[in-house]
């Protein structure tokens, strides 16, 4: 199966200008200026004009089984729908199991990607969960990573919060070991994720961490790091030492900072944007009854764009390429560019909205219809 994308104003995420992109099966053939449509066989040719190309979302962050569980088991979040995923525009996603370690774990989270995969979305997860030392599904972090293909590393583990298990410095230690061993001999990212809450301690121990072991700083990730003014400034010193932060979608810049306030103030402070990233914290508890929307990391980025005058460069940066890299999956995914997966978002040129979403070369959304759902979710519906 053959797409032809004609006339379209493309960012991959840089501005290249008008083209057209040739899709083959699940890959990007050929970017040119002007591609003929002429011997092309079974081409579905898409007209462009007027619109914008840019690389599918890559969500880092996402209870893709359901988060909650801290009122109960009432307070247990759903599993994610595909459409939920594909309506947000991302096309790669990291799944994470949080809190609740006990009536949810590992082996859940790995078949839930795994459908998810088969459903056509690159799904990778982390193994682990809130508490050190942290739930496995082999029984140790190592096998995790190195075996166990979709596992790129251990998240979310939490400090400064306290439904934490509180851990020390040394068990940190520990844990970043088996991580990064884990990552070498599965030749995969090793990454330690981070959830970090409200407490007073912030960042403190992952500071301690750093400056007494060995460990490269950059296999690190601190996620909600938005969620005060107080973290949020724990976090500029973390980016400064070379470190990466992950900012999350939907927070409220009374307490914290928005995403799009976030970026205006690292921009205006001049910091290094390639090494921060943005994630939905996708179908977890947002307290009370409420549920953390994957598509808010989407509608964070178009106000970046619409309501903060960002370049659109800077701002598809930290949900693409700036992911793609920290994951080391880059530029198979986060980019679109000769060879690189066909997960593409074709955009409204005035509204920023999504018309199209196509993933592996398949397309899943069209004139902004979800054309192809979950296997079940016709049932629930």
């Amino acid at each position: 199966m053959f797409i032809l994308l004609k006339s379209g104003e493309c960012y991959t995420p840089e501005s290249i200008g008008k083209k057209d992109i040739l899709i083959a099966f699940d890959k990007i053939y050929k970017i040119e200026d002007e591609i003929s449509k002429e011997k092309l066989w079974d081409t579905n040719i898409i007209d462009c004009t007027d619109k914008i190309i840019i690389p599918g979302l890559i969500d880092q962050h996402v209870h893709i089984t359901g988060g909650g569980g801290e009122e109960g088991p009432v307070s247990r979040i759903p599993e994610i729908q595909l459409s939920e995923i594909v309506s947000a525009g991302v096309t790669t996603l990291v799944g994470v199991l949080g809190f609740d370690s006990i009536t949810r774990n590992i082996s859940n989270l790995l078949a839930k990607a795994n459908a998810l995969q088969t459903e056509g979305i690159t799904s990778y997860i982390y193994t682990g969960s809130y508490s050190i030392p942290t739930s496995t599904l082999t029984g140790n972090v190592v096998s995790d990573i190195s075996l166990v293909d979709k596992v790129i590393g251990v998240g979310e583990v939490a400090l400064a919060d306290y439904r934490s298990s509180h851990p020390n410095l040394q068990m940190l230690k520990e844990l970043a070991s088996e991580a990064m061993t884990g990552g070498l001999i599965g030749s995969k990212a090793g990454i330690v994720h981070i959830h970090v809450g409200d407490g007073k301690e912030g960042l403190k121990l992952l500071f301690r961490l750093i400056e007494e072991s060995d460990f490269p700083i950059d296999m690190f990730i601190p996620t909600h790091i938005n969620r005060n003014k107080k973290l949020f400034e724990q976090s500029l010193e973390f980016l400064d030492m070379g470190g990466f932060i992950d900012i999350t979608a939907g927070e409220s810049s009374e307490k914290g900072y928005s995403l799009p306030d976030a970026i205006e103030k690292l921009i205006k402070d001049n910091k290094n944007l390639d090494n921060v990233t943005a994630s939905s914290d996708g179908n977890g508890s947002n307290g009370g009854n409420g549920i953390c929307k994957m598509s808010q990391l989407f509608d964070d980025m178009r106000d970046c764009i619409i309501e903060k005058k960002i370049d659109i460069t800077s701002v598809l940066k930290v949900s693409t390429t700036n992911v793609a890299k920290f994951l080391k999956i880059y530029p198979q995914k986060g980019t679109i560019k000769d060879g690189s997966d066909a997960d593409i978002l074709i955009l409204d040129k005035e509204t920023l909205n999504i018309d199209t979403v196509i993933i592996g070369g398949k397309i899943f959304m069209k004139n902004g219809e979800i054309i192809r759902k979950g296997k079940f979710e016709s049932n629930i519906n």
